[in-house]
């Protein structure tokens, strides 16, 4: 037995990886036969085209020269007639013949010639219903009704299979590109007409407008953005730039709701009306600044993941994998969308690869707003611009584009529709058209010199490290734009209004503020301690009051509830699980280890009824796992706060985790009594044995996820080998007083072990039964409390995992 389980173990451990290649290598084919399938489709439709185009012209040559050779018989069939009405005589009216006196051959080719033209008619007409539903033409059938009436049907939307729903995305996908084609060229009326067709715009539009915006950290009292007024209009790309400090971030948490241990004061309206975006999380992308990607999974199923969880479940799945398709084409990630992101261990694809995946995580769910914190820093030229062109195409759709960029090249530059230029402190320079921004700063008598990046130039004057050639000081900047657009100033700015304009001089006479130098006392070492425990305090009221904080939902979008994400999870953590498969045998095998080793050195003995080496066991079995168990939750909390964050059911991913887990506690007790069991060879049963640490593992289970949520990993996996050890020698020692004893009683080892020596004594009989009941007197043990220890132990698991969860949702980072 046990070579037939090490031969299993070992062929898991070079062969786990086989399962999904397998299956990703049948995936691959069936997507590359719909993409060649939907390129000869697009390749046939083009040489058609111009089939037809030829068609038309000739067609409408035909038509003229037919029109004029009609004209001609015309006029010379009426000069016929009037010769022949002068020659004839004159006749009665009843005698009269019932057609004109025309010749028979004139009739004939009349006749012929009208036939042409309504053949000629009926090609035209042809011709342009083909030209305008080139798919929905399907030649000429003969069949009526019947199956060859739904054979010839489009599947569309309808697709089951997986070849069917990639031809109808690659379809699609060659249809956007001829289009993207075909108004590469386009005038600005062009682009207009484009971006208003309501095709296109899908999407609800989203207007965010800010006034007199104001962010102060309320643990320092520090200003984090001032006097920010503007808007971001939907259908635009936005840059938000500055020099570091300057607030860029900060800016864009405050738009979507995730500025915590700040004071907010001013108005954030959402199309007009002053509702929370939060009530708008289902439709609305937030691209964090680090790349926040699940490394074991590949660039397609992190993807796809991300496209079942917060697609809309109205969506039908041809439609999703055309939006998922959509995303990978337009983001150049084609060459890598098999291939497994990477972690720090394990090398995946690049670093600008893995920036797009995590802008494609957003822009799979079809947002109406986006909101990206630096979503082209480590990236060239080449894939920022192919960023650019994917937010482009977004933008068209009506989708409101918000972006921080730092420093980018000229050619990104021109690519933005408008700019905010952020002051270090919070205040704004210059926020408007982007095209118009040297136009506004040379009206301050700042000019670009030649040969100079404007956007670099810019932030360096705000740094303070070019002196721009004007009577102006760079610290001048954020009162000048506030006097351009007639805002007020605060008192604190006065001092450089000065001068500027007799307003404000006025206004700070009015104010009776006067410039003076104030100085700060310094606080003691017991009032900054407390200040630090009061803004802790307020952030963690701050966070539990946005997460538990209901809001009406406006987004108008019905997306999974929590058992579809719980299934989605399932997936998910099951590939996970078979590509670290190798992980799990290695745990495995120190168990078949451990098992054999404490096994041979157990004394299971009539007198103690083998109650040290259960000892070993609990200490082993504990031990061992809850240093896996703290992998469950450990290793992706990043990634667990952006999703939760965004609106995916916290509770479908704890159970989801729990339910993959529940396999390694069925399986290890049966990896260690394999080695256990056969080497101490007790009088109870496997069957009795395996229960008991079936039971121990779920408690042990439990105290682990506690662990991995409350403490960084270090602390965890110190916690992990000590609580198993310390409890243990704590409840086998012989207790005198009271209180430790009602405190031994509480410890898992304690009721794992009794369940250990109970199930051992339950087979003794005859003279040992007075031995029995004495060692067992002796220890605080009963027989009829078997079951109970069993209980106890899963209901100390249940307990655990219920305060893990409860921590889960505290203790999450926004």
């Amino acid at each position: 037995m046990q070579v037939a389980l090490s031969t299993l173990l070992l062929i898991i451990y070079n062969f786990s990886d086989q399962v999904l290649a397998a299956r990703e290598r049948r995936l691959a084919k069936s997507r590359e036969a719909a993409a060649r399938s939907a390129r000869a489709t697009a390749k046939a439709q083009q040489r058609w085209k111009a089939a037809k185009d030829a068609a038309k012209k000739h067609a409408s040559g035909l038509q003229v020269q037919l029109s004029r050779k009609l004209s001609r018989m015309k006029n010379s069939d009426t000069e016929k007639f009037k010769i022949l009405n002068q020659s004839e005589p004159e006749m009665d009216d009843d005698s009269s013949p019932p057609h004109p006196h025309i010749p028979t051959t004139s009739l004939a080719s009349s006749v012929h010639i009208e036939g042409r033209q309504n053949n000629q008619t009926d090609l035209m007409g042809m011709l342009h219903e083909i030209e305008k539903d080139p798919d929905g033409y399907e030649g000429l059938h003969f069949e009526s009704g019947g199956e060859a009436t739904e054979k010839n049907m489009p599947k569309g939307k309808h697709s089951s299979t997986h070849s069917q729903m990639f031809k109808y995305a690659y379809v699609q996908l060659e249809k956007e590109k001829a289009q993207q084609q075909e108004n590469h060229n386009l005038t600005f009326s062009g682009v207009i007409k484009m971006a208003t067709n309501p095709e296109n715009r899908r999407r609800p539009p989203i207007e965010v407008s800010f006034k007199d915006l104001n962010l102060t950290l309320k643990a320092k009292n520090k200003h984090l953005l001032r006097c920010v007024t503007g808007n971001i209009k939907p259908g635009r790309i936005t840059a938000v730039m500055g020099p570091s400090g300057a607030g860029k971030t900060t800016f864009l948490s405050a738009l979507a709701g995730k500025a915590i241990g700040c004071k907010t004061t001013g108005s954030i309206l959402i199309n007009g009306k002053n509702d929370s975006i939060l009530s708008y999380k289902r439709i609305m992308g937030f691209v964090p600044q680090d790349d926040i990607v699940h490394g074991n999974l590949t660039v397609e199923e992190n993807l796809w993941f991300s496209a079942n969880c917060r697609l809309s479940v109205d969506l039908s799945k041809a439609d999703k994998v055309l939006i998922v398709e959509r995303v990978i084409e337009f983001l150049g990630l084609q060459t890598v969308r098999n291939s497994l992101v990477g972690t720090v261990e394990k090398r995946g694809i690049s670093g600008g690869q893995r920036k797009r995946v995590n802008v494609g995580l957003e822009m799979v769910i079809e947002p109406s707003i986006l909101l990206l914190d630096e979503p082209t820093s480590g990236l060239d030229s080449s894939s920022s611009q192919l960023l650019l062109r994917a937010l482009r195409r977004e933008a068209l759709e009506g989708v409101t584009i918000c972006m921080v960029v730092h420093q980018p090249s000229y050619t990104l530059f021109k690519m933005f529709d408008d700019l905010v230029l952020l002051a270090k402190g919070g205040f704004t320079v210059y926020h408007g058209p982007a095209r118009r921004v040297e136009e506004y700063f040379s009206g301050l008598g700042i000019n670009v010199p030649e040969r100079v990046n404007p956007p670099d130039h810019f932030i360096d004057i705000l740094e303070g490290i070019v002196t721009p050639n004007a009577d102006v000081n760079y610290e001048e900047l954020p009162v000048r734009w506030l006097l351009y657009n007639g805002y007020p100033v605060p008192a604190d700015l006065q001092q450089n209004s000065v001068g500027l304009t007799p307003t404000t001089a006025g206004a700070e006479r009015i104010n009776g503020t006067t410039n003076h130098v104030s100085v700060d006392r310094q606080p003691s070492l017991a009032g900054e301690l407390w200040q630090g425990m009061r803004s802790n305090v307020e952030e963690h009221h701050d966070k539990l009051r946005m997460h538990f904080l209901k809001t009406n939902d406006l987004s108008h979008r019905r997306t999974p509830g929590v058992l579809k994400q719980y299934r989605y999870f399932l997936g998910r953590i099951g590939k996970q699980r078979l590509r670290d498969a190798k992980l799990q045998v290695i745990d495995y095998l120190i168990l078949l280890l451990a098992g054999a080793c404490l096994g041979s050195i157990s004394n299971v003995n009539d007198q103690s009824f083998g109650a040290s080496g259960y000892a070993f066991t609990i200490i082993a079995v504990s031990l061992l796992g809850k240093i896996a168990a703290l992998r469950t939750f450990s290793l992706d909390k990043l990634e667990y706060w952006r999703e939760s964050s965004s609106g995916m059911s916290s509770l479908a991913y704890f159970l989801a985790k729990d339910t993959v887990d529940h396999f390694n506690t069925a399986i290890k007790p049966l990896v260690y009594l394999s080695m256990f069991y056969s080497f101490t060879n007790p009088r109870s049963s496997f069957t009795d044995h395996y229960t008991v640490l079936l039971c121990l593992l779920y408690c042990v289970t439990g105290i682990a996820y506690a662990l991995a949520i409350l403490f960084q990993p270090g602390a965890a996996q110190l916690w992990s080998a000590i609580l198993p050890v310390v409890l243990t020698l704590f409840v086998t020692r012989t207790q005198t007083s009271s209180f430790l004893k009602t405190l031994s009683n509480l410890c898992y080892p304690k009721w794992a072990l009794e369940a250990f020596v109970i199930a051992n004594a339950e087979r003794y009989d005859g003279v040992w039964l007075i031995t029995r009941c004495g060692a067992l007197n002796r220890s605080g043990f009963d027989l009829h409390d078997w079951g109970l220890c069993l209980l106890l132990l899963m209901v100390t698991g249940v307990i655990f995992r219920v305060f893990s969860y409860v921590c889960m949702l505290i203790f999450r980072r926004k």
